[in-house]
């Protein structure tokens, strides 16, 4: 055998993989620049400001992965790897990780599901039974909250689409709630008085609908009078702790006491 032959054939073989594999990295590389840029360009390009950021967030993620997988069928052909058969092989190989990771694409629906009826957006504050947060972001599979103490809770999107899920801020007025609790001998006129007083007083609270103060419990030691009024949604935190705190002080200055649970003990005679 002709040694020149076989390290000719050798050298041949080995410039033509080498090529290809130099090719092979090189578009490896760039792919996975580009594929940044434009998931980058998607979630921060000023031309599409006007989508909807959830939307955006979500697009990004989706993109990111369907480039990912071309870059990797783009190296594959440049190597020399038959497409038809690894095409196959890589379509069998989802069908057994789709079934492996069907909470994952539960998850990617419920995604898709939340970017088309809009339950919540992007900047909504929003309660689950097990979280509550102000949206930061809706990806393909998870949607992020950020707490009020600045904590981040990840939940899985099919988790949100199978939950009751309360958006405060899917409105532009809400109504706040406060129960006040005051001694069995006060007047219940002089009660309404300074609540009304209190309400009247804060120029953000709205006038209609009408603002109601009334009694509406008998409790085991007090008193209960409910106040119910209407702000902007942005102002909801500032009433609820403006009313909690001023018919404090009203009530210290008219002399009205919030009572502490008691009992009355009656002790009969030996018969």
């Amino acid at each position: 055998m002709d040694i020149s032959k076989i390290l000719h054939f050798l050298f041949e073989l080995g410039t033509s993989f080498g090529l290809k594999l130099l090719s092979a990295i090189v578009v490896l590389i760039v792919g996975i620049k580009v594929s940044k840029v434009i998931r980058k360009w998607i979630r921060k390009s000023p031309k599409l400001g006007e989508v909807d950021p959830g939307v955006r967030s979500f697009s990004a993620s989706f993109a990111g992965i369907v480039l990912n997988i071309l870059i990797f069928l783009s190296v594959a052909m440049i190597l020399g790897i038959p497409t038809t058969s690894f095409i196959t092989a890589l379509a069998s190989c989802g069908v057994a990780i789709g079934l492996a990771l069907q909470g994952a694409l539960s998850n990617f629906a419920g995604g898709l599901m939340i970017l088309i009826f809009k339950p919540f957006k992007v900047g909504d504050y929003i309660s689950t039974p097990d979280a509550s947060g102000t949206v930061t972001s809706i990806s393909i599979v998870y949607t992020v909250l950020t707490t009020p103490d600045n904590k981040v809770i990840t939940v899985p999107n099919g988790t949100l689409t199978n939950s009751v899920v309360q958006n405060a801020s899917a409105n532009d007025t809400r109504r706040v709630d406060v129960a006040f609790n005051v001694s069995y001998d006060t007047d219940d006129e002089k009660v309404k008085n300074i609540l009304g007083g209190v309400v009247k007083a804060n120029e953000k609270i709205f006038s209609d609908p009408e603002p109601f103060i009334r009694l509406t419990k008998h409790g085991d030691n007090a008193l209960e009078y409910t106040v119910r009024v209407w702000c902007n949604a942005s102002d909801y935190w500032e009433i609820y702790f403006y009313l909690i705190e001023r018919a404090k002080k009203e009530f210290d200055s008219n002399g009205i006491t919030i009572p502490y649970p008691q009992m009355d003990v009656h002790i009969s005679g030996e018969k």
